[in-house]
């Protein structure tokens, strides 16, 4: 396979992998009154991708051993499609909440199988395209919630199109991955990921559980972003145009921190330092928050999304912290969806907590005190140790 068929493959698939989550957000006032949905469906709304990010993605790597990496992907992409054009068609709150998970579960497929698709096809050990893949989640998930506002406004079926839309850039993902799909029919090597020889319980490795404790906070911390911060903002008397380019200004930021974590945990043999910076920049940008969410709104965004790099760095690691690609298709099986399944409490603990105290006050503490568990877990996985070493040894 080229190394430009490998590249588009990892760039288009990225990019589709975030803007059917953080769309929902800006969009959420008006999804509640178009549907009729109450604010705790809403909490469950946003639950939804950490849970189904968890849930289906501990059955991708079995899916990945009947269809190949390469197909798995393919068949998450076409979830995505089906999922994101058939939810804007109906008008029912259920059937919505239906084809969400459809769609959230395609992401949830290409979550873990991605990145060990890129272990196994890459030559350079992965940096490149890894690189390239925590820039696209980043940049797709900032796309997102940008076009949200101006699509409503001027769109003519309003939220629906704002949420339809990214089904069309999913479809053009599926072109590369079909590609690479046929070529390897006619390939004679087995492209399935192989059943994994007993390496010892993942549990029995730290790194792994500090991992996936890493990922699972940032990841909830996330998802509280993307479906209750423009709310957060909106409540303080800002527009919902001035809350969605917030978030996508903090979802943005990611780009930034895609480029460079990557690059710095491979050639880096300790992140502690990383890793301190960012969970301070978390607590800061919570405390801003809470304190005045109206006053310098941009800074506490900017603030939380350096602390979002957190992501692209947990991502690299799952490569990084593993040497054979089977292992690392064990880890990212393990991690992401153990991650987001504790992600998943996070949104759904928020519409909750904000619907009994009737502000936001003790949301955002909360919040900022994960930030400093996030924070220990990360060094934990910060100095450079590899996942099968301590399971061989296990």
């Amino acid at each position: 396979m080229s190394g430009a068929l490998a590249m588009t493959a990892i760039v288009v698939v990225s990019v589709n992998l975030r803007p059917g989550a953080t769309s929902v957000g800006p969009a959420l006032e008006e999804i509640q009154h178009g549907l009729g949905m109450s604010a705790t469906l809403a909490g469950v709304m946003t639950a939804l991708p950490g849970l189904c990010f968890g849930v289906v993605g501990a059955l991708a790597v079995r899916l990945a051993q009947r269809l190949g990496l390469t197909g798995g992907i393919a068949l998450g992409l076409l979830a995505i499609i089906g999922g994101l054009v058939l939810r804007v068609l109906t008008g029912s709150v259920w059937v919505f909440l239906l084809l969400t998970l459809v769609a959230l579960a395609g992401m949830a497929v290409g979550n873990v199988l991605v990145p060990a698709w890129i272990k196994r096809h890459a030559t350079d050990g992965g940096e490149r395209l890894m690189t390239i893949y925590s820039m696209g989640l980043t940049l797709g998930g900032a796309v997102g919630s940008l076009f949200v506002a101006p699509l409503i406004d001027h769109a003519p079926d309003g939220w629906r199109s704002a949420l339809g839309v990214w089904a069309l850039t999913a479809l053009v993902a599926v072109v590369p991955w079909a590609v690479i799909s046929r070529r390897e029919r006619k390939d004679p090597a087995d492209h399935r990921m192989p059943r994994v020889a007993h390496v010892g319980r993942m549990t029995s490795s730290r790194t792994a559980v500090a991992l996936c404790v890493y990922f699972g906070v940032q990841a909830m911390n996330a998802y509280v972003q993307f479906g209750w911060l423009p709310q957060i903002y909106r409540d303080a008397g800002l527009s919902v145009g001035e809350a969605g380019s917030l978030l996508a200004m903090l979802t943005g930021l990611g780009v930034v921190g895609g480029l460079l974590m990557p690059m710095l945990i491979a050639r880096s043999s300790n992140m502690s330092w990383a890793v301190l910076l960012l969970g301070v920049c978390m607590v800061l940008g919570y405390l801003g928050l809470w304190l005045a969410p109206a006053s310098t709104p941009w800074l506490w965004a900017a603030l939380l999304g350096i602390a979002g790099w957190t992501f692209p760095g947990a991502i690299a690691m799952i490569t990084a912290r593993t040497r054979d690609p089977q292992v690392t298709g064990q880890v990212s099986g393990f991690v992401q969806p153990v991650g987001y399944v504790l992600a998943a409490v996070g949104p759904l603990l928020v519409g909750v907590i904000h619907e009994l105290t009737g502000g936001w006050s003790a949301v955002v503490i909360l919040l900022a005190l994960s930030g400093v568990v996030m924070t220990g877990a990360g060094l934990l996985v910060a100095k450079r140790t590899y996942i099968d070493d301590e399971l061989h040894t296990a």
